[in-house]
């Protein structure tokens, strides 16, 4: 079920509230891009600036509108576990097909801490969880040996993995298992990720060329991996481009140039500068969707 190209959904905003007319019609264009999965209120979905209540009417409003047609894997984390656990039992309530929980940022757990943390969130609700490692946003990296001990337990399935190290794969697949799905968060990596043991991407970039990174992810799965390069050769100025400043607001951009929703986003978020946006121009040009 979990393989491919899965976009991190962005949040459309309209006039600072919840676009939800929007978000509907890119659920329903992803799914037609051939999108293999949806993961909406992760950070790409601006999940630092939504409310409580914000947070699931999202989740819940893209998993109505997929209507089991696609995957939809909840973002769900916090580094508060109380919270995190009301997000996986929303989630599971509403359901969503997996919940997606970040390692808890700022106060900087232990790895007996976050075993403890995930250990809870498993055991609050009958949903399967990928964790989510990401150590440039949330300063703790989960060790291998630490995701292996969390891969025991029956609903930790996978993890999302920003670390852009491939031997960390390498050591994944040893310490969890060759059944623990392995998803890239690295645009930029993601055909690399594959050839060593990944099944697929949570993308940033899918927000903008869906159907080219189904494409691709199609192709690593089915071991093509001359053709895989060739696209992600196509798709890497986006990539690059996109991730000038925070990446959801160089997506957003890229969507608004293609009509697809607006490029508003939340603050401390601004929207692009100039430069970058003629950053962002020339590789929509290059990527031939613009």
């Amino acid at each position: 079920m979990f393989k491919g190209s899965m976009p991190a959904l962005v949040t459309p905003f309209r006039n600072g509230a919840l676009d939800l007319e929007t978000l509907k019609k890119l659920v329903e264009w992803h799914i037609g891009e051939g999108s293999h999965g949806l993961v909406p209120v992760g950070t790409t979905g601006e999940s630092p600036t939504l409310s409580h209540e914000e947070h699931e009417t999202v989740i819940e409003t893209v998993v109505t509108a997929a209507a089991g047609r696609v995957p939809v894997i909840a973002g769900a984390g916090s580094n508060n576990t109380v919270e995190a656990i009301r997000f996986v039992e929303h989630a599971a309530r509403v359901g969503a097909d997996a919940a997606l929980v970040v390692t808890p940022y700022y106060n900087k757990p232990t790895q007996r801490g976050l075993i403890a943390h995930y250990t809870a969130l498993h055991d609050c609700a009958d949903i399967p969880i990928f964790i989510y490692n990401i150590p440039g946003r949330s300063v703790i990296d989960m060790t291998p040996e630490t995701m292996g001990e969390l891969a025991k337990l029956p609903r930790i399935v996978g993890v999302k993995d920003a670390t852009g190290d491939m031997a960390r794969v390498c050591d994944t697949r040893i310490t969890c298992g060759t059944d623990f799905i392995q998803m890239c968060a690295e645009d930029a990596v993601a055909h690399g990720f594959n050839a060593v043991g990944g099944v697929g991407c949570i993308s940033v970039t899918a927000n903008v060329a869906p159907k080219l990174l189904s494409q691709m992810q199609e192709a690593c799965l089915a071991g093509d991996y001359a053709t895989a390069l060739d696209i992600q050769t196509k798709l890497m100025p986006l990539h690059k481009a996109i991730f000038t400043e925070p990446g959801l607001v160089g997506a957003k951009y890229a969507m608004s140039k293609l009509g697809l929703c607006a490029d508003e986003v939340r603050l401390p978020l601004t929207g692009l500068s100039d430069e970058t946006k003629a950053k962002v121009d020339a590789a929509l040009v290059h990527a031939g969707l613009l």
